[in-house]
C-alpha cells in the first residue's frame, strides 16, 4: 500500500527494531524530569500538537547567485511539489501545511484543493512574488514594484497582490505574505521617504482587500537584492508598517534578514509586547540571508527564540498567534531530507524551551542573579528531548528515524524515475 509517496511497510520495519530502544529512551527521561518536577507526557502532548508550515519552493534545490545544481527528481510544478510536502509530513508528523508562491505555484484552485485532500495538506499563508518579472507582466520591476515611482507598476504590484488573496480565498488559506526586494543600489538614487510612502499607499490597496479573518504579514529584510537601502529594512521599519496599516497587519520574522549579531529573540519579544508578531520563516545564517538548514549554526539561538514564544504561549499574552513555516534554501543536500531535519529541529526547539524551569528563572531575574537565570535557561537547552519528538512521532504514525526510513523508501529514486531531469545551466536563487 502507498501512503503519500512511502510505503506503510518501510515506515512500520524502521519502527519495529528502533522502538525497544525508544521506549527504554523514555523512560529514563521520563524519571529524569519527574525529578524536575515535569511531566513528559504533557510535554510530547504538545509537541506532538506543534506544526510548521513547508514552502513549496523549499522541496526543490537552492541556488546562489553564481549557479544552482539541481538534484534528482526535482518537482515539475506544484502538484509535485504537494506530493514531496507530504512525504515530509508522512514521516514527520510534524509539517501539516504547505504555503504557495504566486505564479510560481499558479493552478486552478479546485485542482489544488483536490491535491490537498488527496496528499493530507492544508494551506498556509500566500506568499506574492514582485522581486521577478514574469513573461506576461506588462511593467518590469527592476527598479521596485510597490515602491516604484511609476504609479501604474505600483498598480500592477498591488494587483498581484490581490490576486494571490483571491486563489488563497479559493483554496483555504487565511494570510498574505509580502515580500519585497525594492530598495536602492546608490546614494542619492532614491528619495527615502518619498518611495517609502509610496510603498505604504499601495500596501493600503492590498490591505482593504483582505477578507475579514484574514491577516497580512509583512517581511524585513537589511539587504539583498538591493545593496545600498531597503525599503522594509529591519523589524522598526516592518513594526511602522504593520501599525499604520491596521489591525489585520503583522511583522513577519525571518532569522537570516537581520544584520549580524542582532538580538533577534528580543525583537520577537518587543513584537509580542506590540502585538504585531506575525509569524516566524525558520532558517539559519552565518554570514547573512544564507537560507540554511534551521538550527544547524545555531540552535541556541533558535532555542532563545522559543523560550520567548513558551514565555508569551504560558502567560497568555494578548494578540498571540505566530505562524510557523520554514524557509531555506537546499543547495548540497536531499531538499526533503533537509526540512525533514528542520522540522524536527524547530520541534527541538520547542520542547525544550517547554522545560524552562519559570518559575525559578523568573526569580534569579528579580534577585539579579545573571548566572543562575542563564544557568536555568542552559539546562533546559542541554536536556536531550529526541525521545520525546521521537515518541510523538511514533504515536502519531510517523517515522521514529525520518531520514533513514525516507532513504530506505526510494521515493527519491522513484520520483527521479518519473519527473524528468532538470538543467543546471541556469543560475540564480530559485
Amino acid at each position: 500500500m502507498m501512503m503519500t509517496g512511502i510505503e506503510k511497510g518501510v515506515v512500520d520495519a524502521h519502527n519495529d527494531q528502533a522502538i525497544a530502544a525508544l521506549k527504554a529512551d523514555y523512560e529514563a527521561l521520563g524519571e529524569h524530569l519527574s525529578r524536575r518536577g515535569i511531566d513528559i507526557d504533557a510535554i510530547k502532548a504538545k509537541v506532538a500538537r506543534y506544526g510548521v508550515a513547508i514552502p513549496s519552493w523549499g522541496v526543490g534545490t537552492g541556488g546562489t547567485r553564481f549557479a544552482r545544481f539541481p538534484g534528482a527528481g526535482e518537482p515539475r510544478g506544484i502538484f509535485d511539489k504537494m506530493d514531496d510536502c507530504a512525504v515530509i509530513h508522512r514521516l514527520t508528523g510534524a509539517t501539516p501545511a504547505v504555503s504557495l508562491h504566486i505564479p510560481w505555484d499558479k493552478a486552478d484552485p479546485a485542482a489544488l484543493k483536490a491535491k490537498a485532500e488527496e496528499t493530507g495538506l492544508a494551506f498556509d499563508a500566500m506568499n506574492s512574488n514582485t522581486f521577478q518579472d514574469q513573461a506576461d507582466q506588462t511593467h518590469s520591476y527592476k527598479f521596485g514594484s510597490l515602491s516604484h515611482a511609476n504609479a501604474d507598476i505600483r498598480q500592477q504590484a498591488a494587483e498581484h497582490n490581490i490576486e494571490c488573496i483571491e486563489i488563497g480565498k479559493a483554496i483555504g488559506s487565511k494570510a498574505l505574505t509580502v515580500w519585497i526586494g525594492d530598495g536602492s543600489n546608490f546614494p542619492g538614487q532614491t528619495n527615502f521617504t518619498r518611495q517609502f510612502e509610496r510603498y505604504l499607499d499601495a500596501m493600503r490597496t492590498v490591505y482593504k482587500a483582505l477578507p475579514d479573518d484574514w491577516r497580512i504579514f509583512t517581511e524585513h529584510k537589511m539587504y539583498e537584492p538591493a545593496f545600498y537601502s531597503t525599503v522594509v529594512q529591519d523589524w522598526g521599519t516592518n513594526y511602522m508598517i504593520a501599525e499604520a496599516l491596521g489591525p489585520k497587519a503583522f511583522c513577519l520574522v525571518d532569522l537570516g534578514h537581520h544584520a549580524p549579531n542582532v538580538n533577534i529573540e528580543m525583537i520577537v519579544a518587543r513584537l509580542i509586547q506590540a502585538k504585531k508578531l506575525g509569524g516566524f520563516h525558520f532558517n539559519d545564517s552565518k554570514y547573512g540571508d544564507d537560507d540554511l538548514d534551521t538550527g544547524s549554526i545555531d540552535p541556541y539561538r533558535l532555542f532563545l527564540v522559543f523560550n520567548e514564544l513558551v514565555d508569551a504561549e504560558i502567560r497568555g499574552a494578548e494578540g498571540f498567534r505566530p505562524a510557523h513555516m520554514l524557509d531555506q534554501s537546499h543547495n548540497v543536500t536531499d531538499p526533503i531530507e533537509s526540512l525533514m531535519v528542520s522540522a524536527m529541529e524547530v520541534q527541538r526547539a520547542y520542547a525544550a524551551a517547554l522545560l524552562v524551569d519559570r518559575k525559578a528563572l523568573e526569580g534569579f531575574q528579580e534577585g539579579n542573579d545573571a548566572l543562575m537565570a542563564t544557568t536555568t535557561l542552559k539546562k533546559a537547552f542541554r536536556t536531550d528531548v529526541e525521545p520525546i519528538l521521537a515518541m510523538a512521532r511514533f504515536e502519531k504514525g510517523a517515522a521514529i528515524d525520518p531520514v533513514n526510513a525516507f532513504r530506505a523508501s526510494g521515493y527519491r529514486a522513484k520520483v527521479a524515475a518519473q519527473r524528468p531531469a532538470i538543467s543546471g545551466a541556469g543560475g540564480g536563487i530559485v
